[in-house]
């Protein structure tokens, strides 16, 4: 069916495989993955008046305000390519934001569709971030559970050195999903409370993940 726009907002710890599921709808569906930290390194590398602003926080350390980032995402739903709808991946995080963005859609005459919630246990996303690993020399991605190298350490593709990314390290990413699951337990509750939030099982196959996906947005009628 043509008519109302199409606009999800996806919700998952990091390591649930969020970034990956949205790419993939947004290619069968036509319509753009909008993640907020491609659209913070765009502001930045084009030095757009909301780009500096960012920046003079991020140098300090600081967090974004929610006004600049809401300002961002503002514009970036402003464009043509968004006219059918769009996949938010990594906004909102607060309920403020969550707010903003649904005074945004309905200044557009449009409303979010659902917010898919992709729901992986914390043991099974400690697993999947703490065994990740990456060449130095070209950025190849390894699992020590589900993608591991041929030869410890070493990059099947170039030969370079393996290594982990301190926020990849058990300690580190178990702080990570603790951070997360403190600021967007709210956020759970906000979208279920207004019956839009529908969970996924994210401990499923990539495919079947995507399956359960298109089967919500059959559900909910939409094109």
């Amino acid at each position: 069916m043509e008519g109302a726009p199409l606009f999800l907002v996806f919700l998952g710890a990091p390591g649930a495989g969020k970034g990956t599921q949205a790419r993939l709808l947004s290619e069968k569906l036509g319509i753009p993955q909008v993640s907020t930290g491609d659209i913070f390194r765009e502001n930045l590398n084009k030095g757009t008046k909301l780009g500096l602003l960012a920046k003079g926080y991020m140098e300090k350390g600081e967090l974004v305000p929610d006004e600049i980032t809401v300002a961002m995402v503002k514009e970036r739903l402003s464009r043509p390519d968004c006219a059918r709808g769009a996949i938010l991946d990594g906004f909102p995080r607060t309920i403020a934001q969550a707010e903003a963005l649904d005074r945004i859609l309905a200044e557009k005459g449009a409303s979010l569709t659902a917010v898919p919630y992709i729901k992986v246990s914390e043991e099974v996303l400690l697993a999947r971030l703490s065994g990740r690993w990456i060449c130095r020399n070209c950025g190849a991605v390894y699992h020590m559970i589900y993608n591991p190298p041929k030869v410890p350490g070493i990059c099947d593709i170039c030969g370079g050195e393996l290594y982990q990314r301190e926020d990849d390290k058990p300690e580190v990413a178990k702080n990570r999903l603790k951070v997360y699951f403190e600021q967007t337990a709210p956020l759970i509750e906000y979208y279920k409370r207004r019956g839009l939030l529908v969970e996924v099982n994210g401990e499923q196959s990539i495919e079947k993940v995507q399956e359960d996906l298109e089967a919500i947005i059959e559900s909910h009628d939409c094109p």
